[in-house]
């Protein structure tokens, strides 16, 4: 099927929009320890794999608007498992967004207010639990970052404009019990 101008635009925004989330994720990610994944700094916050494993269901549900049926995410054994699920369930949305964004039975307005947003405010909320557990990760101007609407799994480049100069958590503190 021969997609107008304007569903065209709006579906390269999504992808784009995808692949920026992906950009941010392994931003937040790359480089963490095993054990961040486990991070909880109080009581009934989500850890970091929560978080993901969370990202993930949102993505998996947004695609149940094209192919229909329900998603949930069962808890992988590690991080790792819980990323590579994520940018697997990403890249399936984006598939789906390619080629049958006119069969979804929300507007892309929708997809992007709705999961796709909650999705990269999770993402937001892994890089500041880095910075809760002492591992910050440093700030960029995402202006000039490289971001292919082609690449939503775990291999993301590198930042193009890191700040040379940011203010790193101080070398006295430690991350709550």
């Amino acid at each position: 099927m021969v997609l107008d101008d304007r569903i065209t635009g709006k579906r390269d925004m999504l992808l784009h929009f995808l692949a920026a989330l992906a950009y941010r994720t392994q931003k937040a990610l790359r480089g963490a320890p095993a054990e961040f994944g486990s991070f909880r700094p109080i009581d009934g916050l989500r850890t970091p794999s929560e978080l993901v494993r969370h990202m993930t269901s949102v993505l998996g549900y947004a695609q149940t608007f094209f192919i229909g049926g329900s998603y949930w995410a069962d808890p992988r054994p590690t991080m790792a498992d819980e990323i590579d699920r994520f940018h697997q369930t990403l890249e399936d949305l984006g598939q789906c967004i390619r080629t049958d964004l006119h069969k979804c039975e929300l507007s892309p307005e929708q997809l992007l207010h709705g999961p796709l947003s909650d999705a990269m405010t999770h993402a937001g909320q892994l890089a500041m639990l880095r910075r809760m557990a002492g591992i910050p990760v440093a700030p960029e101007n995402f202006i000039f970052a490289e971001i292919d609407a082609d690449r939503l799994g775990s291999d993301q480049a590198e930042p193009a404009a890191p700040d040379k100069v940011w203010d790193q958590a101080p070398e006295d503190w430690t991350p709550p019990e």
